[in-house]
């Protein structure tokens, strides 16, 4: 009775899990076509973008964490929630300095929320499959955020095209996290 309570749940947060990984991909996908069309022609939309993409990340790890077993099982999540959110705020200030500030900030939180997201990832193996792109993506992010800090010292000025490019790579390894949980679902469904 206990194994297939066990059972119950972790197919619940496998569902729960594969639904985050879509969403997330969409959002990215989302973010970087209206970065593109409307931050490419707008500072203030391109501002909005740069301040909602910090703040959908921490909503998103924030209501992960929650249906993931909640804080105290998934504390690499909490931290990821207080960095973005104290990343929003870094931004919207950053915005009033200028877009290599913005990019620096941005480096900054890439490397931090990376190795958390890697972290995530890694105590999320046991339990999952298809965390290999997750692990991936955590650290490709962490060296993203070194190369937007050197861009941030550059004296060329940044634009909203810097982060586009990483929130793409992101939505790819959401995507592709998403279909393979959904691909080893159906190969453990045809072997029953």
């Amino acid at each position: 009775m206990v194994h297939y309570q066990l059972d119950l749940v972790r197919a619940d947060r496998e569902r729960w899990l594969k639904q985050y990984y879509f969403i997330r991909a969409a959002f990215s996908v989302a973010w970087v076509a209206a970065a593109l069309a409307g931050g490419a022609v707008s500072p203030v939309i391109a501002g909005a973008l740069l301040v909602l993409y910090p703040a959908w990340d921490a909503a998103a790890n924030f209501a992960d964490a929650l249906r993931s077993g909640g804080f105290n099982q998934n504390r690499t999540q909490v931290l990821n929630v207080l960095a973005s959110l104290a990343t929003t705020i870094a931004v919207v200030i950053a915005l009033q300095a200028g877009m290599n500030w913005v990019l620096g900030i941005f480096g900054a939180w890439a490397i931090l929320s990376g190795l958390l997201q890697l972290a995530t990832a890694i105590r999320r193996w046991r339990s999952f499959g298809a965390q290999w792109a997750m692990v991936l993506s955590g650290g490709q992010s962490a060296l993203a955020g070194g190369f937007f800090i050197f861009q941030a010292t550059l004296p060329t000025v940044a634009s909203i095209a810097n982060v586009a490019g990483y929130a793409g790579v992101g939505a790819l390894y959401f995507g592709v996290s998403a279909i393979w949980l959904t691909v080893g679902k159906w190969r453990r469904n045809a072997a029953i």
